[in-house]
Formats: structure tokens, C-alpha cells, sequence
């Protein structure tokens, strides 16, 4: 089995990134960028490969933002996620499924 590492913060460090990351809201209720992933096929097969505490940790950050949505509060500011520390924990998950994806297709194409 593969080791898989999550990359912690983004990629490249802007002002911009950093002003839309705290616009976009979902900080603001605890969940991390990768919590808020459209939940398509490859998704939903990431999720599914998630290592047991990583999948419950994902569950409990998404129920505490419904319950928080639901009562119409947002987690104190010290609690929010931070732009500089946001985990994307399904990132190594994710490409390894769309290669396998793109790799079943080009097999299928050739077959």
C-alpha cells in the first residue's frame, strides 16, 4: 500500500488566496477546503479510502458544521481554520483514483 503525505497550507502563499480563503466562509464553521469538495465518483471513492481516523475526524468536522449552520452560529474565531494550516488530507487519495480512472479509460480505448 501506498504512503500517502497531506500537504498542509496551499501551495503558493498570496494575500488573495489567503482574503478568499476567509470569504469563502467554511473556515469559519471548522471544516477544512477538502471537507467542501463537490462529492462526484472519484470523490466519493477518495472518502471511501480514507483510513478509518481520517474519515471519522472528516464526519465529525461536517456534522459540527451542519449542527452550526442549523443554530445559525459560527465557531469562535480561534477555532476557525486557519488558511496557513488547512490540511488537504484527500489530495493524495484523490489523484490516486482519477489516475487509475484515466488509466481504466486509456485501457478501455485500446482494448
Amino acid at each position: 500500500m501506498a504512503s500517502y503525505i497531506a500537504r498542509k497550507g496551499p501551495l503558493v502563499f498570496s494575500s488573495l488566496g489567503k482574503w478568499a480563503y476567509n470569504m469563502s466562509g467554511f473556515n469559519q464553521y471548522g471544516l477544512y477546503r477538502d471537507d467542501c469538495l463537490y462529492e462526484n465518483e472519484d470523490v466519493t471513492e477518495a472518502v471511501r479510502r480514507l483510513p478509518r481516523k481520517l474519515y471519522d475526524e472528516r464526519n465529525y468536522r461536517i456534522m459540527r458544521a451542519l449542527h452550526l449552520s442549523m443554530t445559525k452560529t459560527i465557531l469562535p474565531k480561534e477555532q476557525w481554520t486557519q488558511y496557513e494550516e488547512d490540511v488537504k488530507y484527500l489530495e493524495p487519495y484523490l489523484k490516486e483514483v482519477v489516475a487509475e480512472r484515466e488509466e481504466r479509460e486509456q485501457w478501455n480505448k485500446t482494448h
